[in-house]
Protein backbone atom coordinates (compact mmCIF):
# COMPACT_ATOMS: atom_id res chain seq x y z
CA UNK A 1 0.00 0.00 0.00
CA UNK A 2 1.50 3.47 -1.05
CA UNK A 3 2.26 5.53 2.02
CA UNK A 4 0.36 8.40 0.96
CA UNK A 5 -2.91 6.08 0.92
CA UNK A 6 -1.70 4.80 4.49
CA UNK A 7 -1.82 8.06 5.59
CA UNK A 8 -5.28 9.19 4.11
CA UNK A 9 -6.94 6.19 6.03
CA UNK A 10 -5.56 7.03 9.08
CA UNK A 11 -6.20 10.65 9.02
CA UNK A 12 -9.88 9.43 7.98
CA UNK A 13 -10.10 7.49 10.96
CA UNK A 14 -8.46 10.12 13.11
CA UNK A 15 -10.76 12.18 12.44
CA UNK A 16 -14.00 10.24 12.40
CA UNK A 17 -12.58 8.53 15.84
CA UNK A 18 -11.48 11.58 17.26
CA UNK A 19 -8.18 9.67 18.18
CA UNK A 20 -10.22 7.35 20.25
CA UNK A 21 -11.05 9.98 23.13
CA UNK A 22 -14.67 8.13 23.61
CA UNK A 23 -12.84 5.29 24.95
CA UNK A 24 -10.25 6.95 27.04
CA UNK A 25 -12.66 9.12 28.61
CA UNK A 26 -14.66 5.85 29.42
CA UNK A 27 -11.77 4.30 30.89
CA UNK A 28 -10.47 7.21 32.87
CA UNK A 29 -13.72 6.99 34.67
CA UNK A 30 -13.70 3.20 35.30
CA UNK A 31 -10.46 3.56 36.52
CA UNK A 32 -11.54 6.30 38.98
CA UNK A 33 -14.51 3.76 40.25
CA UNK A 34 -11.82 1.16 40.82
CA UNK A 35 -10.04 3.35 43.00
CA UNK A 36 -12.94 3.13 45.10
CA UNK A 37 -13.10 -0.48 44.99
CA UNK A 38 -9.63 -0.49 46.32
CA UNK A 39 -10.22 1.83 48.72
CA UNK A 40 -12.93 -0.99 50.58
CA UNK A 41 -12.38 -3.48 53.32
CA UNK A 42 -12.85 -6.13 50.75
CA UNK A 43 -10.17 -9.04 50.55
CA UNK A 44 -7.60 -8.34 47.41
CA UNK A 45 -9.37 -11.35 46.05
CA UNK A 46 -12.60 -9.87 46.00
CA UNK A 47 -11.77 -6.12 44.84
CA UNK A 48 -9.86 -7.95 41.77
CA UNK A 49 -13.10 -9.49 40.98
CA UNK A 50 -15.65 -6.57 41.69
CA UNK A 51 -12.51 -4.43 39.51
CA UNK A 52 -12.99 -7.18 36.65
CA UNK A 53 -16.47 -6.82 36.59
CA UNK A 54 -16.91 -2.92 36.48
CA UNK A 55 -14.50 -3.50 33.35
CA UNK A 56 -17.06 -4.54 31.73
CA UNK A 57 -19.34 -1.69 32.04
CA UNK A 58 -16.18 -0.24 29.69
CA UNK A 59 -17.89 -1.25 25.65
CA UNK A 60 -21.21 0.72 27.01
CA UNK A 61 -19.92 3.80 28.31
CA UNK A 62 -17.30 4.21 25.57
CA UNK A 63 -20.45 3.93 23.38
CA UNK A 64 -22.66 6.35 25.26
CA UNK A 65 -19.26 8.78 25.11
CA UNK A 66 -19.25 8.47 21.54
CA UNK A 67 -22.83 9.61 21.43
CA UNK A 68 -21.70 12.69 23.06
CA UNK A 69 -18.75 13.41 21.47
CA UNK A 70 -20.12 13.04 18.23
CA UNK A 71 -17.19 10.10 17.15
CA UNK A 72 -17.58 7.46 14.71
CA UNK A 73 -17.02 3.56 15.86
CA UNK A 74 -17.69 1.96 11.96
CA UNK A 75 -15.78 3.85 9.19
CA UNK A 76 -16.90 2.22 5.54
CA UNK A 77 -14.63 1.64 2.78
CA UNK A 78 -12.11 2.33 5.44
CA UNK A 79 -9.91 -1.46 5.65
CA UNK A 80 -7.87 0.21 8.28
CA UNK A 81 -11.18 0.48 10.39
CA UNK A 82 -11.34 -3.32 12.18
CA UNK A 83 -7.67 -2.57 13.33
CA UNK A 84 -8.71 -0.03 16.17
CA UNK A 85 -10.89 -3.04 17.63
CA UNK A 86 -7.93 -5.54 16.72
CA UNK A 87 -5.59 -3.68 18.82
CA UNK A 88 -7.72 -3.53 21.72
CA UNK A 89 -8.89 -7.26 21.94
CA UNK A 90 -5.01 -8.05 21.74
CA UNK A 91 -4.77 -6.90 25.58
CA UNK A 92 -7.25 -10.01 25.94
CA UNK A 93 -4.59 -12.38 24.78
CA UNK A 94 -2.76 -10.83 28.27
CA UNK A 95 -5.91 -11.97 30.32
CA UNK A 96 -4.51 -15.16 31.13
CA UNK A 97 -1.39 -13.61 33.77
CA UNK A 98 -3.93 -11.26 34.99
CA UNK A 99 -6.04 -14.74 35.96
CA UNK A 100 -2.90 -16.24 37.28
CA UNK A 101 -2.15 -13.09 39.60
CA UNK A 102 -5.62 -13.00 40.37
CA UNK A 103 -5.88 -16.77 42.02
CA UNK A 104 -2.12 -16.63 43.10
CA UNK A 105 -1.37 -12.88 44.07
CA UNK A 106 -4.62 -11.05 44.23
CA UNK A 107 -2.51 -8.20 45.98
CA UNK A 108 -1.24 -7.23 42.42
CA UNK A 109 -3.91 -8.04 40.37
CA UNK A 110 -4.23 -4.56 40.77
CA UNK A 111 -0.75 -3.64 39.37
CA UNK A 112 -1.08 -6.59 36.26
CA UNK A 113 -4.09 -4.74 35.11
CA UNK A 114 -2.88 -1.40 34.77
CA UNK A 115 0.06 -2.98 33.41
CA UNK A 116 -1.95 -4.45 31.03
CA UNK A 117 -3.91 -1.06 30.00
CA UNK A 118 -1.26 0.84 29.88
CA UNK A 119 0.87 -1.83 27.65
CA UNK A 120 -1.88 -2.25 25.60
CA UNK A 121 -2.53 1.89 24.51
CA UNK A 122 1.41 1.76 22.73
CA UNK A 123 0.43 0.46 19.04
CA UNK A 124 -2.43 3.61 19.43
CA UNK A 125 -0.04 5.66 19.14
CA UNK A 126 0.95 4.64 15.28
CA UNK A 127 -2.77 4.07 14.75
CA UNK A 128 -3.64 7.70 15.80
CA UNK A 129 -0.40 9.69 15.21
CA UNK A 130 -0.86 10.45 18.80
CA UNK A 131 2.36 10.66 20.61
CA UNK A 132 -0.08 10.69 24.30
CA UNK A 133 -0.73 7.02 23.46
CA UNK A 134 2.94 6.42 23.81
CA UNK A 135 3.55 8.41 26.38
CA UNK A 136 0.46 7.50 28.97
CA UNK A 137 1.54 3.91 27.68
CA UNK A 138 4.98 4.02 29.52
CA UNK A 139 3.91 6.47 32.64
CA UNK A 140 0.87 4.02 33.49
CA UNK A 141 2.82 0.88 33.04
CA UNK A 142 6.15 2.07 34.51
CA UNK A 143 4.37 4.24 37.03
CA UNK A 144 2.44 1.26 38.51
CA UNK A 145 5.25 -0.52 39.07
CA UNK A 146 6.97 2.13 40.93
CA UNK A 147 3.94 2.63 43.02
CA UNK A 148 3.80 -0.65 43.97
CA UNK A 149 7.77 -1.01 44.83
CA UNK A 150 7.36 1.71 46.75
CA UNK A 151 3.75 1.44 48.72
CA UNK A 152 2.59 -1.76 50.20
CA UNK A 153 -0.73 -3.34 49.47
CA UNK A 154 -2.76 -1.19 51.70
CA UNK A 155 -2.17 1.78 49.31
CA UNK A 156 -3.00 -0.69 46.35
CA UNK A 157 -5.62 2.54 45.97
CA UNK A 158 -3.08 4.70 44.62
CA UNK A 159 -2.40 2.39 40.93
CA UNK A 160 -5.73 3.00 39.83
CA UNK A 161 -5.85 6.32 40.96
CA UNK A 162 -2.58 7.01 38.72
CA UNK A 163 -3.91 5.08 36.18
CA UNK A 164 -7.52 7.46 36.04
CA UNK A 165 -5.21 10.75 36.35
CA UNK A 166 -2.63 9.57 32.99
CA UNK A 167 -5.79 8.64 31.25
CA UNK A 168 -7.74 11.95 31.42
CA UNK A 169 -4.52 13.84 31.04
CA UNK A 170 -4.26 11.91 27.95
CA UNK A 171 -7.56 12.39 27.20
CA UNK A 172 -6.95 16.54 27.36
CA UNK A 173 -3.98 15.91 25.06
CA UNK A 174 -6.36 14.20 22.21
CA UNK A 175 -8.62 17.16 22.83
CA UNK A 176 -6.24 20.11 22.55
CA UNK A 177 -4.78 18.29 19.31
CA UNK A 178 -8.72 18.05 17.68
CA UNK A 179 -9.00 21.40 18.23
CA UNK A 180 -5.89 21.95 16.38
Amino acid sequence: MEQRCLDKLKFEIQIQAKNGIDFIVSAGILWLIIVLIWLQEFSSYNKSVFTFILASAMLPLAFCLSKAFKTNWKIKNNPLQPLGLWLNFAQLVYFPILFFVLTKYPDHFILVYAIITGAHLFPYAWFYDEAGYAVASILISTGSFIIALFFDSTMSWLIPLFTSISLFILAISIFIRLKK
